[in-house]
């Protein structure tokens, strides 16, 4: 993956770095707990909402209604078992300690974990690339040291 590409995923894919704080644990056992195709199934949820935004439905298929019915049933039920199954005594002590504030940080975590499933995808990398044809390396050259 290029330098740049690579910078680019940085700020818009951030991931909050955290010690050892309850939510941390949290998000540690949601990661621990999830499996790839939980991870995709988070991340196709993640998608389906953001085409639900007017700038982005126009490209969106229309058959997207029924598959963000069916997507948020899935995800329902991944969350529903890792909270109240695989890291309920995470979960109470992340909200004891951060409230709702922590239980989203470590959801974050798991959603920024989603995305690095989708995102190691060959097809997707070749897609993320696609715009780096039309930059001005000279440009990033200069800012970033390069060739």
């Amino acid at each position: 993956m290029s330098r740049i590409l690579t910078l680019i995923l940085v700020l818009v894919v951030p991931v909050a770095a955290q010690a050892q704080s309850p939510a941390a644990l949290l998000g540690r056992c949601l990661a621990d707990n999830t499996s790839g195709k939980d991870r995709k199934t988070l991340a196709r949820w993640v998608f389906l909402a953001m085409a639900a935004h007017p700038e982005i439905k126009q490209h969106v298929a229309a058959s997207a209604a029924r598959a963000t019915e069916e997507t948020n049933e899935a995800v329902a039920a991944v969350f529903t078992r890792l909270v109240t199954e695989s890291c309920v005594e995470q979960t109470k002590s992340a909200a004891k300690e951060g409230g709702g504030q922590a239980l989203q940080g470590a959801f974050q975590t798991l959603g920024a974990l989603a995305m690095q499933e989708l995102m190691s995808d060959a097809d997707v990398k070749a897609t993320m690339g696609g715009f780096e044809k039309y930059l001005d390396r000279n440009k990033f050259n200069h800012i970033l040291g390069g060739p």
